[in-house]
């Protein structure tokens, strides 16, 4: 009977409500930044914003750590598993962009938290970049202006024959593109209007695509790296691909060819492209990302290469983009402070891993509080449960509700 009693005292006492009238609003951080003006008008109704400005867990504060539930963030932090432990109330990160792989996605489902990404962001602009950087490996515009910069003299028709050194004819030229997303579709369309004949390797798209596109598209890498005069990147990066383009893909490559990669840097083997540069295998070389960001001419691999152009993970950015991808990163936190995780999601990357670590099904849906409208909410850890007749503390266990 004691026991009994003991029970139903515990059951009236419920977990703390985070989106309840006259209650605190749900916390949400910006790991990586700190402008929140465009966040702010879409969640401050339904969360408290705030930022952290970090570059690594170490550094976000622990009041984030204690209390987040959601949490924004761009490419600038990773998030391992040891970094995502340290989240004691996380459910929701949104990746301000569409790469994800600095989020560890499985371990984040395992740990009962969502990731979501922008997979549409930055389309436009990234494929406008990517297009950039083709046209001045072959027009050599970036040198040219170099050499003016630092006073070369360009007058007689030898002078401009030796400082244009490398310039070629683009149309009749074939470009491969490795991977025919949105990005590669776009890049694509763009490069056929400047006379460039399109071949592509794509092993995860569905057939048809490329007549719809006019495109050809071939079945191996080594077909596409030996009939390319240009190799442009536009997958994603995971366990599989990490230095799809080394030393041995290189040699594959058609002699003097050119390499392009807007997608990720984890892509390329920078020790091997360098080699590759200097010993004139590869002609010229344009990268956006890099294996270690961020880039500096002063240390790594490619210091010293030459015909090389590097940007700092900017293909990505115009006013228009940044704004439109703050935005609907926003618009996902608040779907998922208002709504169900992951069912209120649009971009949830992880939800295999989420519904394989279904923490919450064995819940008593009669114990979950009406107010509590999500899909996760962790109980008060200094809870007590009633298990097996005996009364247990277990403030290092997850119980998880039915509510947010």
């Amino acid at each position: 009977a004691n026991l009994i009693r003991k029970s139903a005292v515990i059951k009236q006492k419920l977990p703390p409500i985070m989106n309840g009238p006259m209650h605190p609003r749900p916390l949400v951080a910006l790991l990586d930044g700190r402008d929140c003006t465009v966040e702010m008008p879409i969640l401050k109704d339904v969360a408290t914003v705030a930022f952290c400005d970090a570059q690594s867990t170490q550094e976000i504060h622990e009041k984030v750590l204690n209390e987040a539930v959601g949490a924004l963030m761009y490419h600038t932090i990773t998030l391992m598993r040891e970094d995502l432990e340290k989240f004691k109330a996380l459910r929701i990160i949104v990746r301000i962009g569409s790469g994800y792989d600095n989020i560890d996605i499985k371990s984040a489902g395992e740990l009962g938290i969502a990731v979501c990404n922008m997979p549409a962001a930055s389309v436009e602009e990234t494929a406008d970049s990517t297009l950039c950087h083709i046209l001045t490996l072959y027009r050599r515009t970036t040198w040219l202006h170099q050499a003016l910069r630092e006073g070369t003299r360009v007058q007689s028709v030898e002078q401009i024959r030796e400082v244009a050194s490398g310039a070629a004819r683009i149309r009749g030229e074939t470009l491969g593109l490795i991977g025919l997303g949105r990005v590669g579709q776009a890049v694509a369309l763009r490069a056929k209007a400047f006379g460039f004949s399109v071949i592509f390797y794509d092993p995860y798209l569905a057939d048809g695509v490329e007549r719809s596109l006019g495109l050809q598209r071939v079945t191996t890498l080594q077909d596409l790296l030996f009939h390319s005069d240009c190799v442009s990147l536009h997958c994603s990066l995971n366990e599989h691909n990490h230095h799809l383009i080394n030393d041995f893909t290189i040699k594959q490559m058609r002699q003097g060819a050119f390499l392009v990669n807007t997608a990720r840097g984890g892509l390329v083997d920078e020790k091997a492209l360098a080699q590759a540069l200097k010993e004139g295998r590869i002609r010229g070389a344009a990268l956006d990302v890099h294996e270690s960001e961020p880039f500096s001419f002063s240390q790594g691999p490619l210091k010293d290469a030459p015909n090389l152009i590097c940007t700092p993970h900017a293909a990505w950015y115009s006013e228009q983009a940044s704004l439109e991808m703050r935005e609907e990163a926003a618009r996902e936190i608040r779907r998922a402070v208002t709504g169900r995780i992951p069912d209120s999601l649009k971009n949830c990357v992880n939800k295999e891993f989420l519904t394989q670590n279904n923490h919450w099904a064995g819940v008593d849906p009669a114990t979950v509080h009406p107010e509590l409208n999500g899909a996760y909410r962790e109980v008060a850890r200094q809870s007590i449960i009633i298990l097996m007749g005996r009364q247990r503390n277990v403030s290092t266990t997850k119980h998880w509700l039915l509510g947010y």
